[in-house]
C-alpha cells in the first residue's frame, strides 16, 4: 500500500493512494452500502435496533433498507438493548444473519451478559456458532457527554469468542462489515461517529472484503511506530506529516481489528523502528495500549531503543463541556509532545 495523503476537502478528511479505483463516498454510506449490498447477496441478513427502520437509524445509518427490504428484514424493536441482543442471538441460531444496531454503543452495556456469556461462549460450549453483528456509533468530539461519547472496546477485547473491529475508514468500513456478516462468530463492530460524514475515500464498485484480523500500514516510517486505531488514525498521520517536517519519519499502523490483534503487524514494524508510541481514545488503564506495550516488552524487547509510551484519554467520564472534552481527548498536539519525546530518547 502506497503512503497516504492526508487532504481536507471541506470538513471532509480523505485517504488516497495511487492508482485507487472506485467511488469516493463517506464513511457512513460505505456502511449503509455494506448492509444493503449484504442484505441483497444473502436472504438470512436482516437489521433489528431503535429506530432503525421508519427514521432510519439515529444517524441515518439504515435509512433507505425498509423501503427496500421490508419491515420483516428492518425491524424496529423497543428500547430495549437486552431483547434487540437476545433476539438476534436466538436468530443466529436459527440460521439467520442478524445485525444489531446499538442507537448508541455506550448502551451495549445492557447487553454486557448475553454478549460475553452466551454469544462468546456458545461456540466453544455447544460446537454452535453465534453468527450475528452488533454495530453501533462510538467515540466522542461531538459534546455527546458521559452516556453517548464512551469507547467501550476493551470490555470486550478481554472476552475470548467475540471479535471486536474499528474501522478508521469508508473502504474499511465497508470491507470489514461485509466480512463481518459473513463470520460464522459474534463480531462488535464499532463505528466512530466522528467519522460518519467526514471521512471519505475510493471504495471499489465490485464486492470486496477486508480480513478480520489484519492491520493495515498507513504511512511508512524509520523513527518510530504509532499503533493506533479508529479516529485516531487521523489524528496520528496529521502528527506524522507535522513530525515530517521536523525530519522525524513516523511509521502509522492502523489495528482495524482489535480482536484477533495482528500481533506480526506490530512486531514486524517495532523492529523495523525501534520505536513504539501507541494512541488510543478509549481511557488509559487496562486500555489496549497496555495490552500492546505487554506484548513488545515479550517479544520485541531486544529491538526498542526507548521506552514504549502512550498517549489516551484519562482515566475520568467523558465530559460533557466542549472545552473539557477537548482536553480529554488526544490530540495533535499530545501526540506530538510524547513522540518527539521518544525520538530524542
Amino acid at each position: 500500500m502506497a503512503d497516504p495523503r492526508v487532504a481536507r476537502d471541506g470538513a471532509a478528511l480523505t485517504l488516497t493512494t495511487e492508482g485507487t479505483a472506485g467511488i469516493e463516498i463517506f464513511y457512513l454510506e460505505a456502511i449503509r452500502q455494506a448492509l444493503f449490498e449484504e442484505m441483497e447477496r444473502d436472504p438470512r441478513v436482516f437489521v433489528l435496533g431503535q429506530d432503525v427502520g421508519v427514521y432510519g437509524g439515529a444517524f441515518k445509518v439504515t435509512e433507505g433498507l425498509q423501503e427496500r427490504f421490508g419491515k420483516e428484514r428492518v425491524l424496529d424493536t423497543p428500547l430495549a438493548e437486552e431483547a434487540i441482543v437476545g433476539g438476534a442471538i436466538g436468530a443466529a441460531m436459527r440460521g439467520m444473519r442478524p445485525v444489531a444496531e446499538m442507537q448508541f454503543i455506550d448502551f451495549i452495556s445492557r447487553a454486557f451478559d448475553l454478549l460475553t456469556n452466551f454469544a462468546a461462549k456458545n461456540r466453544y460450549r455447544t460446537g454452535v456458532g453465534v453468527p450475528m453483528v452488533v454495530r453501533g456509533p462510538c467515540g466522542g468530539g461531538v459534546h455527546g457527554g458521559p452516556y453517548h461519547s464512551q469507547s467501550p472496546e476493551m470490555y470486550f477485547v478481554k472476552t475470548p469468542g467475540l471479535k471486536v473491529v474499528a474501522p478508521a475508514t469508508a473502504y474499511d468500513a465497508k470491507g470489514l462489515l461485509k466480512a463481518a456478516i459473513r463470520d460464522d462468530d459474534p463480531v462488535l463492530f464499532l463505528e466512530h461517529k466522528f467519522l460518519y460524514r467526514r471521512v471519505k475515500d475510493r471504495v471499489p464498485e465490485e464486492d470486496y472484503v477486508v480480513p478480520i484480523g489484519k492491520a493495515a500500514i498507513r504511512r511508512t516510517g524509520t523513527d518510530l511506530t504509532i499503533v493506533t486505531y479508529g479516529a485516531m488514525v487521523w489524528t496520528a498521520l496529521e502528527a506524522a506529516e507535522i513530525l515530517a517536517k521536523d525530519g522525524v519519519s513516523a511509521e502509522v499502523l492502523d489495528l482495524r481489528t482489535l480482536l484477533p490483534l495482528d500481533e506480526e503487524a506490530i512486531l514486524a514494524s517495532v523492529r523495523r523502528t525501534g520505536k513504539c508510541l501507541v494512541l488510543h481514545e478509549d481511557t488509559r488503564t487496562g486500555g489496549l495500549g497496555a495490552e500492546i506495550a505487554a506484548t513488545l516488552s515479550e517479544k520485541a524487547f531486544e529491538w526498542l531503543d526507548g521506552p514504549i509510551l502512550r498517549v489516551t484519554a484519562p482515566d475520568t467520564p467523558v465530559p460533557y463541556s466542549p472545552p473539557l472534552e477537548e482536553a480529554f481527548l488526544p490530540n495533535v498536539n499530545t501526540l506530538l509532545a510524547a513522540a518527539r519525546k521518544l525520538v530524542k530518547y
